[in-house]
């Protein structure tokens, strides 16, 4: 029997603290000294580094592999959405095939704006999902808790989750969200709840620019979820109320630090790079993106040996960064 939810009450607003949460957060680590620079630590165990589809958006599934491939992925995200190239299996096949990629995951069509996309049915386009992630060679299904709204597919999510998992043999990791806004409050939509933390989940995915607007400690987080901990959006936020998905190191969140924590540890697991480059003007600026957020990852899980330390929060200060907007690449 799975144990019962650790959430006492489900409310539907609470006082919006995310934002003092992030300063209170961001100040602990320009203060401490948290990251070990004289210290070189890698997994014992593989830990694939991927792109998500929506990394290159709008830019094409052939476009995705493309990207993946001149910058030493190890393999690709898809999400699937409303365009068709994101679920013809033939063509992810062929393009994994033509790359050497692996499709390493695939992102549930479980956002807000594709309610009918695969399925109307909820759990039936999970079941779709995890069936097209085995056809495609991929073992992990992404994605997002559900809405209040949504009826007995939110009442029963955490089980109904195991179940599909166990029936389609699809590792299902549920990811980390944020509660929305409004004023002085926080509206919670998501049931039963943004963080995955109190919830019975076998497989989790953390995201850190999500955990960036609901002002979470992105390091303790991880350290919770350790042993459940599946699949890791790696991408960065600066403490805004907007989910921002900022290149790695460009944010205030202790991304490096947690992915140095992860190495030490021995995690097993992939790793997605998931940036905003929907609003770049330029496509040089886009592969400066791309190629700089799997550059940070080698280096923090101990994948590049000879990599300067360039952006651990305990060596560079917030004071001293490099803008999130504008000049450095991250957003046009």
């Amino acid at each position: 029997m799975s144990k019962k939810s650790k959430s006492k009450r489900k409310v539907l607003t609470t006082k919006n603290s995310a934002r003092s949460n992030s300063r209170r957060h961001r100040d602990y680590f320009d203060s401490h000294e948290v990251y070990e620079h004289d210290a070189h630590h890698v997994s014992d165990n593989r830990i694939r580094l991927g792109l998500s589809s929506s990394s290159v958006s709008p830019m094409t599934v052939e476009e995705t592999f493309d990207q993946a491939a001149k910058h030493g992925y190890d393999g690709v995200e898809i999400m699937v959405t409303h365009n068709a190239e994101t679920r013809d299996v033939d063509l992810i096949n062929g393009l994994a095939k033509d790359t050497g990629l692996e499709v390493i995951s695939l992102h549930a069509p479980t956002l807000l704006f594709l309610p009918r996309v695969l399925h109307k049915d909820h759990w039936e386009k999970l079941r779709i999902t995890a069936n097209l992630a085995k056809e495609v060679g991929a073992d992990t299904v992404v994605l997002h808790p559900p809405f209040r709204w949504q009826g007995e597919y939110a009442l029963g999510f955490v089980d109904g989750v195991r179940a599909v998992s166990q029936e389609t043999g699809v590792n299902l990791a549920v990811e980390n969200m944020y509660p929305w806004r409004a004023g002085l409050r926080e509206i919670l939509v998501y049931y039963p709840d943004w963080n995955p933390l109190d919830e019975d989940y076998d497989n989790l995915t953390f995201d850190f620019s999500h955990a960036s607007t609901a002002g979470m400690n992105a390091l303790e987080t991880v350290s919770e979820i350790f042993d459940r901990l599946r699949h890791v959006h790696l991408t960065d936020g600066a403490g805004s109320l907007k989910d921002e998905h900022l290149v790695p190191g460009t944010g205030t969140m202790p991304v490096a630090e947690t992915l140095q924590h992860l190495a030490k540890h021995n995690w097993a697991g992939d790793v997605v790079v998931e940036v905003n480059t929907r609003f770049v003007r330029k496509q040089s600026t886009r592969e400066k993106m791309l190629a700089d957020s799997i550059a940070f990852a080698r280096e923090h899980l101990g994948l590049d040996e000879n990599a300067p330390r360039r952006y651990a929060r305990s060596h560079t200060r917030t004071s001293e960064r490099p803008s999130s907007r504008g000049g450095d690449g991250t957003a046009d």
